[in-house]
């Protein structure tokens, strides 16, 4: 068996031998030696010439080789694809105009023991790419385009709120209270506390105490966790930004918005103006802002209000293919006919705001409209990628909705939030008029990298369990 290295001395990636060499002449050699390393993805064995692609990070180049000058030529003919090998060797510019690195030496680094691809055809299993993503971005540039640009702009999306003065900052992610978000938990247990914890549904709760705590501009990127199903654009553990700034209120969230996103695309795309699926979309601020009712009106046709009377607006739901349940309230069923006429048609970009205060349990009630609170999400490509509010401050109309809601988990309904005491208690000591947004960073990436399905844009996706 071939003894492998404890390390290897590179000193050249392949993109930086393409960016010095790349306007070479056919058949010039340099002099210049180099040590390189990756994976051998392409080989061809001509004679006494035998020719392969060596891949990194960064790109491909050529290996070429020749008996007589390249040690234990046979044995390099017989690499495996997939093979991890360095390589030393002068820089060449074959007859036919390809860059290459002479193997003058070469050592192998690991062994590829099960066949690797050259190219992803014949998978019997569809989910193959993403259960054996170490492969996959081998062989498939496209996700690895992709998952690159996932961590540019995550990295730019940080740099764009520090400075703008935003401190980042990291909450738990066990909670007590399944808190900040309608959403279903995972539970686990903590022996040495002898207490069931929740895997975060949102961050939202323990940022807003640090506003309390005079944190005046804060912000997390991190990992949230909902015990729901998997779609193209759900998946149980995902990452979610949040943003709190103290003073501000939902108009100001809006701004931030679709600066960010337009900002994102300028840096990742080269412009504001995409092309999602077949489809155009201008990212350019300002983006449109409507109410939810307008928007349903324009869309469905029908006039909504949660004003109107309880059996009227459950008959209009009813009339547009809602399962309408005894227990819901008037906004529940505004939101719903939204959801069900409207939602999935706005192609966007736009701002749906002023949703109904009954299904905005965190959100401060619409300082003109009775019956609505300072709420908008942002809708883009016909899906959600971001949801704000003027945040409620006020530590007893929080607590009326916090009842509320355990009212409605008493009645059957498993997403509703939980009374949280010690957040009550935060809004006692006092906090300022606060704006809120929310983000999901895999629906954001999968808009700027024209990507139709979540795994595409994480790395390591919720699979079911292999047979």
């Amino acid at each position: 068996m071939t003894e492998i290295p404890y390390r290897y001395e590179r000193d050249r990636d392949t993109a930086s031998l393409h960016a010095e060499f790349d306007e070479l002449e056919p058949g010039a050699e340099t002099a210049v030696t180099v040590s390189v390393a990756g994976r051998l993805m392409l080989r061809r064995v001509q004679g006494k010439l035998a020719f392969a692609t060596l891949q990194d990070s960064t790109g491909r180049i050529q290996l070429f080789a020749k008996e007589g000058r390249t040690p234990s030529f046979e044995a390099f003919c017989a690499l495996s694809l997939g093979d991890w090998i360095g390589v030393q060797g002068e820089v060449v510019k074959t007859r036919r105009g390809e860059l290459s690195v002479m193997a003058d030496g070469w050592t192998l680094l690991a062994e590829a023991r099960r066949p690797f691809p050259d190219k992803w055809h014949g998978l019997s299993d569809v989910d193959t790419r993403y259960r054996q993503r170490y492969v996959d971005l081998w062989v498939t540039d496209e996700s690895r385009r992709v998952l690159q640009l996932r961590s540019r702009a995550i990295s730019l999306l940080r740099r764009f709120l520090e400075e703008r003065d935003f401190v980042e900052v990291e909450t738990p992610v066990f909670h007590s209270i399944a808190g900040g978000a309608p959403a279903k938990p995972f539970v686990t247990h903590h022996n040495a506390l002898d207490a069931d914890l929740y895997l975060r549904v949102a961050t939202e709760l323990y940022l807003k105490r640090l506003v309390v705590g005079g944190f005046e501009k804060v912000f997390e990127v991190g990992r949230t966790f909902r015990n729901e199903g998997l779609s193209p654009r759900h998946n149980p553990e995902f990452t979610m930004m949040e943003v709190y700034e103290a003073y501000a209120d939902y108009g100001d969230m809006m701004r931030l918005t679709e600066e960010l996103v337009a900002h994102l695309a300028t840096e990742l795309r080269g412009t504001t103006k995409l092309t999602y699926g077949d489809r155009e979309l201008d990212l350019t601020p300002p983006w449109r802002r409507a109410t939810l009712t307008e928007l349903v009106e324009e869309h469905a046709g029908v006039h909504v209000d949660v004003d109107m009377p309880l059996e009227e607006l459950g008959a209009v739901a009813a009339a547009h293919g809602v399962e309408v349940d005894a227990a819901w309230g008037p906004g529940k069923l505004v939101l719903e006919v939204y959801e069900k006429t409207t939602e999935s048609a706005l192609w966007g970009p736009v701002f749906v705001c002023d949703y109904p205060k009954e299904v905005s349990p965190l959100a401060r009630s619409h300082r003109s409209k009775p019956g609505l609170a300072e709420r908008f999400e942002a809708i883009v490509a016909g899906r959600e990628l971001a949801n704000a509010f003027s945040e409620l401050v006020d530590p007893d109309e929080q607590r009326a909705r916090f009842e509320d809601q355990a009212r409605q988990k008493a009645a059957g309904d498993k997403e509703t939030m939980e009374l949280d005491e010690d957040f009550l208690r935060a809004l006692e000591y006092g906090m300022p008029p606060t704006g809120g947004l929310g983000i999901g960073i895999d629906r954001l990436v999968m808009l700027l990298a024209d990507a139709h399905h979540i795994r595409d844009v994480l790395l390591f996706p919720t699979l079911r369990p292999e047979q």
